[in-house]
């Protein structure tokens, strides 16, 4: 008989994770970077017991906010390229629903979690327990089915060898390249403490490591024919090139075939942007030396991106009607949109053997020549665009400008959602692979300041800087406390515009009034005084607010030396954003309307929509 121990299936749980090991740069490491937890009575008793006992071995950590701990632990592994992750543990009900929106995050941007709400009890005894959700149809069903959609696994544990199979097949999800995605054991919370004799060679120890399947040789020779016969090729790194640590890979491909390199929002720090080939960001939010080479381009290789609008300006980018779109990707779903020819093969590999097949090829040199005149043009741009102010509300992008002048291009820059992807995936110089942290896949509001954490956890000899507008701070600020009390430190500049900017200008592109979106166009009786430095100060965080982009480089500075979080805060103009660059977005405009500004919006609109290529 094989041997056995017998443990709670929380106990079990928690001690296969712990066996779980990965190899970076030739050390082995836990696979588990440690768990968040905040408990209730759906996980205190069982989960946090087991975490008690293996606390000095798995690290459990406090957040004030289950979504933040979420966020942090999605941002951890992002930061780590997908090769280690943490797990999420709450109680039932609304600490388990306050995961749904990172767990939608973590599902859109393909990044691993392993989320481990309680649940209500497997015998149903006390029926119902407090905070379980009835349904009238059906007994089975808790809140944390709302987890279904979101998970590329879920799983209901209502007895406690069912953690075996569940386990196993969480971790191929976790550490799986093209199934990659947050994984949902709801464990109810009797069947936590309940006992099993589990085998030994459950918790045996085991290495996992990046799979990096190859490339077919019928798709590699048809890819490799269809850039050999282009005259005017084009690279799109995606987020996959930095998961499959291809940065290498895609320099060397570059410089090899002289073929220019665009990024999205995920590939953004693929190459250094000092590189000659690196075009930078491309789309809706792209530079002008992207976007022109984009319209132009006969092929396209689409490496490791999943093609959303804002990096094809909603299908209208792409502009030449005999182009080519290779679409180089692990995952089939992906490798296949707008018609590819699919190279279902890991980013790294598949461009090492496209670069052998290709045989020597070189792309023309007028290609690459009005590739890099384009990008002259464009740093020129970028410059005006960052360059020092003495303006009472500066810019955004000035705002960006004081940021590179004093930390330059190799600190970890943390953001999400608002004005400051855009202006950041336009203007802003990432240095080396992974320094560039945005989620703009979901857009995820309040993901900055938690995400920080991770990212800190992950790379803590890093700085670590934030720039968050006033929306997502006041969405989500509650992390700071939780930043001091670990003593994990984040550099946070909050952009004070009154409100949702980002959105207000969207409104009025559209013709719409300016309504509900800076808090002066919001229904009110008194406008709001928020003193975001005072605040932040009540969490334990060095704050200060400055009255000019002087006065932020100077705050910034300091900074450097704090041993805290510290958080400077400016204000901001709401209207002003950087003119060059940038690609049409699909946002519909309604078809009737009594406002002339929104009829003039409808006919440009329907113009615009004349340019996309679809289903092409």
């Amino acid at each position: 008989m094989p041997k056995t121990t017998r443990l709670t299936m929380a106990q079990a749980l928690i001690r296969f994770m712990t066996c779980q090991r990965t190899k970076i740069d030739g050390r082995v490491v836990p696979i588990f970077g440690g768990v968040w937890a905040i408990f209730g009575h759906g996980n205190v008793a069982g989960l946090g017991e087991a975490l008690y006992a293996v606390r000095n071995k798995q690290p459990t950590f406090r957040a004030h906010n289950e979504q933040a701990m979420a966020h942090a632990a999605i941002a951890y592994g992002k930061a780590n390229f997908r090769r280690r992750f943490m797990a999420v543990t709450t109680s039932i009900g609304p600490g388990a629903l306050n995961l749904l929106t990172a767990a939608g995050m973590a599902y859109v941007n393909r990044l691993p979690v392993l989320l481990l709400p309680g649940d209500a009890f497997a015998n149903r005894i006390p029926d119902p327990v407090l905070q379980q959700a009835e349904n009238f149809t059906d007994g089975t069903a808790t809140v944390n089915d709302c987890f279904r959609p979101v998970s590329r696994y879920f799983d209901r544990i209502v007895r406690p060898e069912q953690i075996i199979p569940a386990l196993n097949r969480a971790m191929q999800v976790l550490t799986d390249p093209a199934e990659c995605g947050p994984v949902t054991l709801a464990l109810c919370q009797d069947v936590q403490a309940e006992a099993y004799d589990y085998p030994e060679s459950f918790f045996e120890e085991r290495m996992w490591m990046p799979r990096r399947p190859r490339a077919d040789l019928g798709e590699l020779t048809v890819a490799a024919e269809a850039l050999m016969a282009a005259e005017k090729p084009l690279i799109i790194a995606g987020g996959g090139v930095l998961y499959s640590e291809a940065s290498a890979a895609l320099t060397n491909f570059a410089e090899a075939t002289g073929i220019p390199v665009c990024e999205t929002q995920a590939g953004k720090s693929s190459l250094p942007d000092d590189h000659p080939l690196n075009m930078g960001a491309i789309g809706v939010t792209g530079t002008s030396a992207s976007n022109r080479l984009a319209e132009e381009a006969d092929l396209i290789l689409a490496v490791g991106t999943r093609l959303q609008d804002f990096t094809t300006g909603s299908w209208a980018l792409f502009k030449n009607d005999g182009k080519t779109i290779v679409g180089l990707n692990v995952q089939p779903f992906d490798a296949h949109k707008h018609r590819a020819l699919p190279l279902v093969t890991d980013a790294r590999g598949g461009l090492d053997e496209l670069l052998a097949a290709l045989k020597g090829y070189k792309a023309p040199v007028r290609w690459t020549g009005k590739a890099e005149k384009g990008k002259t043009t464009w740093q020129v741009e970028a410059d005006t665009a960052r360059a020092s102010t003495n303006a009472q509300f500066p810019s955004d992008a000035q705002v960006i400008g004081a940021l590179d002048r004093v930390f330059g291009s190799y600190v970890v820059l943390v953001q999400a959602a608002g004005s400051l992807p855009g202006e950041l995936h336009k203007l802003w110089k990432a240095g080396r692979p992974g320094s560039y942290h945005v989620d703009y896949g979901f857009s995820t509001m309040g993901y900055e300041i938690a995400a920080g954490l991770g990212v800190k956890l992950a790379r803590p000899n890093e700085q670590i800087v934030i720039p968050v507008g006033d929306g997502s701070y006041l969405m989500l600020n509650s992390e700071i406390a939780t930043s001091v009390m670990l003593g994990l430190k984040l550099t946070i500049v909050v952009l004070d515009n009154g409100g949702f900017s980002c959105i207000n200008r969207l409104q009025m592109a559209t013709g719409g009034a300016n309504f509900n979106n800076l808090l002066k166009d919001s229904q009110h009786d008194t406008l709001p005084k928020i003193d975001f430095a005072a605040h932040a100060a009540s969490m334990g965080a060095f704050s200060e607010h400055v009255a000019s982009i002087a006065e932020l480089e100077a705050a910034l500075e300091k900074s450097k030396v704090n041993d805290r979080t510290t958080v400077i805060v400016i204000d901001t103009d709401p209207h002003v954003t950087t003119e060059a660059g940038g690609h049409w977005w699909d946002v519909v405009v309604p078809e009737v309307s009594s406002r002339e500004q929104v009829q003039e919006a409808r006919k440009a609109y329907e113009q615009a929509v004349k340019q996309q290529r679809v289903g092409n």
